[in-house]
């Protein structure tokens, strides 16, 4: 059922809405896949509460789909991108999930505007014809698979105790790569963590992916 669900959700996405392709990219799609095979072993062996997943920079909400097919426990999830577009579309990627009481909700806002300790956000209830009541989350987890495309400032604000999932490359040539990093020792010591849980990289055609996961 869930296959099925994830199918006919995506699939009615690239029919209602003009999306770019390149969401669906060798790359982008083995980057998320390797995130949720390893996120299976840290979250069985560090015994990892993923609860409310705050997911960064989140595009189109595909991770966040993806997620929900493998059988995570997961409480809620939220997708935070800065293009007013995207929003729709996470959406209805994940319409099962939005709309069974916003477990999944796609939001658009600035993610250095968010409060990583307990944030408030608002967006247009289709069903109530205007804009939400203020409605507050406290994440446990949170994403960030576009640390190329991001200054690392909302990292400071993260608290010492949350569990973080972060992706980044070597590609200084793509537009809006303004943070790449040259090697695995850059994005750590960009990115520092308490205790890391795992650190590895992926090689493309292209490109060398890097992933971090561990305590803040």
């Amino acid at each position: 059922m869930k296959l099925w669900s994830f199918l006919h959700d995506i699939t009615t996405a690239t029919a209602i809405f003009e999306l770019d392709y390149n969401c669906f990219s060798e790359g982008q799609l083995k980057s998320k896949e390797w995130l949720v095979e390893i996120l299976r072993d840290v979250r069985l062996y560090e015994k990892i509460n993923l609860g409310t997943i705050y997911v960064l920079c989140g595009w189109y909400g595909i991770l966040p789909a993806m997620l929900f097919l493998s059988n995570f426990e997961i409480g809620c999830m939220r997708s935070f991108d800065i293009d007013p577009q995207c929003e729709a579309i996470a959406d209805q990627v994940n319409k099962t999930y939005s709309s069974d009481n916003w477990r999944f909700k796609a939001v658009t806002q600035n993610i250095n505007d968010i409060n990583f300790e307990e944030h408030t956000w608002q967006c247009w209830s289709n069903k109530n014809n205007r804009m939400s009541y203020p409605i507050k989350d406290v994440p446990d987890t949170i994403i960030n698979t576009s640390c190329e495309h991001t200054s690392p400032g909302w990292y400071y604000g993260v608290p010492s105790d949350k569990f973080v999932v972060l992706q980044s490359n070597d590609s200084f040539v793509e537009e809006g790569h303004i943070n790449a990093v040259t090697d695995m020792d850059e994005f750590k010591a960009m990115y520092p963590m308490r205790k890391v849980f795992y650190d590895g990289s992926m090689t493309f055609d292209k490109y060398t992916r890097f992933m971090l996961m561990g305590v803040k």
